[in-house]
This record gives C-alpha cells, structure tokens and sequence, in this order.
C-alpha cells in the first residue's frame, strides 16, 4: 500500500510540482488486484460469527457509514464490557505506520486477529473462530478460490479482511482537490486554515497523505495530559519507560466525522480538540478566530467514503458451533 502510494505521488508531483513542497500529500485511489480476496474480505469484516456472542463484527467498532469508528469514548465489547481505549478509525488505516494507538500491531493483518480473540471485544478464539467458518459451505467455496486450499485457517481469515481494510481510502477529499489545482475547492477561511495549521507547528506530527499515523509522540508533550484512562501507550509494547504515553499521531483525514477524539475518547468537538493540543503539545494559546480557521481546514479533510453494497452472508448450518455467550 505504501508502495502504491508512493508510486502514485511521483506522478502527481511531476504534474503537480507545487505539492512537492507542502507537508501533507493527496489520498489517491485504490486498485483492487484481488476482487475475490477483497469479497471474501468484505464479509467476514460484517460477519458476526467471528465473535463469541454471534452479535458483534469488525464494522461494529469501525462502522464504515460513521467514519470508520462508532463515536463513542470507549466501544462496547463482549457481554457489554467497556473497551479501554478509543477504536481508532478503519479508514486510511493502511497509510498507518504501525495498528492500534499503542502500535502492537505491525500491519493490518496482524491487527485483524486481535479483536477476534480478544475478550473484552469479540471474546471468540481464533480456533473457533475457524471452526465456525468451515461448517459453511459458502465460505469453503470461497477460501477454496482465493486460497487454494481446502483447509481454512486463520492467517487466511485475517489476509482476507486486511485485503478489504486496504480499500477503505478516502480520496478526492476539497483539500485534495485544492492541492491538484483546483483553488476554489475550499473556501478562503479554509485556506487560511491551512496556513495557520502550518504556521502553528501542527504538520510536525500531522502531515503525509494520512496527515498523521506515522509517527509516535507523547501525549502532553509541554504540559500533561490529564485523563483517568489507564492506557500506557507504546510503552506496554517496548517495555521502556521513556515510551510512556507516546501513542501513535492519529490520521486527521476525515476528522470532522471521527469524533469523540484523542486515546481516552473525552473531546467531543474539534474546537476543543484544536485547542487542546496547540497548549499542551506546541505551548500556544489559539485566539477563537485562529481555532475556527483551523476547524475550517480540518473540515476539507473529508474524503468520499467507501461505497459498496453490503455483503450477503453465507448462511450458517445446523452444525454451526456456537458456545455460550456469557
């Protein structure tokens, strides 16, 4: 996806010389290589079945119609237990350097399993998880295409919905199209915005074609953060002090719909938000003026969202296995 990227961005660059200089780059389109992989993905991204209770899937907590997230502080898991931390949006995720806020996943892939077996969030396993999706004839078939393979395992499972994750990008976004040349795609105040987002010191951490995600800094850099959420950030992955409350710089690609934000889920309004950050990690005081210039900006960051028609899942059989879900 990377490479996709960057081999996208040479040729704009060559048409589009100016954006060579600026710190965030447009989100291109994304070609499906795989469509049966990205299908079979699709589904098992809205299947249920891959949790405990039958009732909980991927888009759950990353619903693709609220921007990738569910707008919510903390999502609600398994037996209706309270995740620790903010689900972080689905969308643009591939253009992340690493998965979750605390970076533990190195790829989508990788992070796919995770809420599979986690217990606080779809409570399954991943062995029964697999055991699930080979009583059904329809899946069989379609892991059979894709994989060549007539025993379903879970590295297959995970590929296929990573696969489908790598679609979600959210392209042609005003301020894409203001940063190809076409000037009247955001208004004046937006493109003051975006001067005042620069001039602020935002684009140290927020820039790239996710206009952030690929960095790690510290929550509460100049003045701390004060939050009752427990989560340690890269610091329970590296085992190093010094890692303590650095969490992955979130994608601000469309921010206006990914609300309530920051790791704890506690700000639920960008102007809030905006603030926040300008004091405790850059050490400025916003005028309101400056901050509605800022939010102005944020709000040409929306890009068009995935369309596709929801899947029709395989139905189950009688021999689905299904435990209890308490």
């Amino acid at each position: 996806m990377k490479q996709r990227s960057g081999l996208a961005l040479l040729g704009l660059l060559t048409v589009f010389p100016v954006m060579a200089s600026e710190p965030i780059q447009p989100v291109e389109p994304y070609t499906v290589k795989s469509p049966a992989k990205v299908e079979l993905g699709k589904q098992l991204y809205f299947d249920p079945r891959l949790s405990k209770s039958g009732f909980i899937s991927c888009n759950s907590c990353h619903n693709l119609s609220m921007g990738g997230t569910d707008n919510m502080p903390t999502s609600i898991g398994h037996n209706w237990t309270l995740g620790p931390i903010n689900a972080p949006t689905v969308l643009n995720s591939s253009l992340n350097i690493a998965q979750f806020w605390d970076g533990r996943a190195k790829d989508l892939q990788e992070q796919a399993g995770g809420p599979i077996a986690n217990p606080i969030e779809m409570g399954f396993s991943h062995q029964l998880a697999v055991e699930v999706l080979d009583t059904i004839p329809q899946y069989k078939a379609s892991f059979k295409t894709v994989y060549n393979t007539d025993a379903i395992v879970i590295d297959q499972v995970t590929d296929a919905i990573a696969a489908f994750e790598e679609t979600l990008v959210t392209p042609n976004a005003p301020f894409d199209r203001y940063l190809k040349g076409e000037n009247d795609a955001i208004s004046d105040i937006a493109k003051a915005g975006y001067e005042r987002f620069k001039a602020t010191g935002c684009t140290a951490c927020h820039n790239g074609e996710a206009v952030g995600g690929n960095s790690f800094q510290k929550m509460g850099l100049v003045k701390p953060y004060k939050t009752d959420n427990p989560a340690a950030g890269l610091s329970a992955v590296t085992g190093q002090e010094i890692d303590r409350f650095k969490f992955k710089v979130p994608t601000l690609r469309n921010v206006e719909l990914t609300y309530p934000y920051f790791h704890d889920g506690a700000i639920w309004t960008l102007e809030e938000a905006v603030n926040i950050m300008a004091e405790l990690q850059l050490g400025k005081a916003l005028k309101p003026e400056e901050t509605d210039e800022i939010v102005a900006f944020l709000k040409t960051l929306t890009g068009d969202q995935p369309s596709f028609k929801l899947p029709q899942l395989p139905p189950s059989t009688n021999k689905t296995p299904r435990p209890d879900p308490a």
